[in-house]
């Protein structure tokens, strides 16, 4: 047999390989990677039962859903479903680990490495604001619809890299930098529902959180003009906010995460590359 041929038959045997390919699991679809970081879309029976890592997952009335792996995710995760008169099936997935860059930051004020111990119970307390809007599982389906970046600039700073400020290690970045000039619009990068709007906390400064539903939220900081309120719902591509460098920014930019949950995924990974 020739070569051409030889070529030919085995891309054959693997296109049909891949066709006659059973799904991950009975009766559901999956869109994404199973990777550190990742979002994963799905979609099943509108009748069936889901859980990712044993949480029930919510269903929209067509059967779609959605669920992230945190920058730090285990090697495996599970996802389970049962669908209408069959019994639970479940499948255990690989989790493909990240290299994340790391980022060294000499030469700033020590009050932006250590904070002082008299915010310490102010931080606390914001700390608990963030994780309450982090922890909404609402019912809008809001997480389907394209992304949008929420602002147009150079990229300054990517999600999971692992700052060393001063030489002392910190947590890692858990969104994308985008360098813009103070008073930059900032859009919301697809629709939902207001869900924090915080002028100055303290290390974040201007703070507004968009709830998209399921679980999945937005977060935009350093922000120096809040124009929406807790409980208004936006569409995607709607000013909500001015850029600025409030709270313990090192320059004029916009940070923008989002989170499943209190999982930290890459907003980057929803998005094409900016223009």
């Amino acid at each position: 047999m020739s070569r051409w041929r030889r070529c030919a038959a085995a891309l054959w045997l693997a296109c049909a390989t891949a066709a006659a390919a059973p799904p991950a699991l009975p009766g559901v679809s999956l869109r994404g990677a199973f990777e550190q970081g990742a979002v994963l879309f799905g979609h099943t029976d509108p009748r069936a039962a889901v859980q990712f890592e044993g949480r029930p997952l919510r269903l929209t009335p067509a059967g779609d859903f959605v669920f992230g792996l945190d920058r730090d995710a285990p090697p495996q995760c599970t996802l389970s479903v049962r669908l209408p008169g069959r019994p639970e099936a479940a499948r255990r997935f690989a989790v493909r680990k990240q290299r994340w860059r790391i980022q060294r930051i000499e030469g700033l004020p020590p009050e932006l490495v250590t904070p002082p111990p008299e915010v310490t119970q102010r931080i606390l307390d914001e700390a608990k604001l963030m994780e309450a809007a982090h922890a909404r599982d609402s019912d809008w389906g809001d997480f389907l619809q394209p992304f949008a970046w929420p602002a147009q600039g150079r990229v300054s700073g990517v999600f999971g890299s692992q700052r060393v400020l001063n030489g002392t290690p910190k947590k890692p970045h858990y969104g994308v930098d985008i360098a813009v000039p103070v008073g930059t619009p900032v859009r919301a990068p697809a629709g939902g529902v207001v869900s924090l709007a915080q002028p100055d906390l303290y290390f974040t400064g201007g703070t507004l959180v968009i709830d998209h539903g399921h679980g999945l939220s937005s977060v935009l900081v350093h922000l120096s003009r809040l124009q929406v309120r807790p409980g208004e719902r936006v569409a995607r591509g709607q000013l909500v906010a001015l850029s600025g460098m409030t709270g313990r920014a090192t320059g004029p930019h916009l940070h923008w995460g989002v989170y499943w949950f209190d999982a930290h995924v890459d907003a980057q990974r929803l998005v094409s590359a900016p223009r």
